[in-house]
C-alpha cells in the first residue's frame, strides 16, 4: 500500500488527505481527493478485497477525465502502468484503461461533455 500511495501521489500531484494503518501496523488505507470535482480515490490493502480476485487486475473501471489522453497514457506507461483497454473512440468521448503496477485498473477519458458541464458550473458559481 505504501508503494501504491507513493505512486499515486506522484501521478496525481497530491498527497492523500487521509491514511489509516492496516494489518501489521503498516499503511493499510489511503484516500486522495483530486481533479476539478475533488473526486475520491482510495487505495486499500488487499486483505480488504472480498472479491476473491487474487492477484488479477481488479476493480471497477471508473474513467477519470484528463485534458490530454495521449500524454497521460505516455506518462502512465513511463511510470510502469500497462495497457488494459486500448484507446477507444465513442463519438466525441475517448477512453482507455491501464493496470497500475499494483494490479488496479485505472480508466481515463477525454470528454468534451464533461468540460461543458464544468464550465457551466463555474459560470453559475461566479454569478452567486
Amino acid at each position: 500500500v505504501a508503494a501504491a500511495v507513493a505512486w499515486y501521489t506522484e501521478f496525481l500531484g497530491v498527497a492523500p488527505y487521509f491514511t489509516r494503518p492496516g494489518p501489521g501496523g503498516g499503511l493499510g488505507y489511503a484516500k486522495f481527493r483530486t481533479g476539478d470535482q475533488e473526486a475520491e480515490l482510495a487505495i486499500a490493502d488487499r486483505s480488504f478485497d472480498r472479491s476473491g480476485n487474487g492477484a488479477r487486475p481488479g476493480g471497477a473501471i471508473l474513467h477519470w477525465h484528463v485534458d490530454d489522453l495521449d500524454a497521460t497514457l505516455v506518462r502512465l506507461a513511463s511510470m510502469g502502468a500497462r495497457e488494459y483497454e486500448p484507446v477507444i473512440e465513442h463519438g466525441p468521448v475517448t477512453t482507455a484503461a491501464v493496470v497500475d503496477p499494483f494490479g488496479n485498473l485505472l480508466g481515463i477519458m477525454h470528454n468534451p461533455h464533461y468540460l461543458q458541464v464544468l464550465d457551466s458550473r463555474r459560470a453559475v458559481a461566479s454569478q452567486a
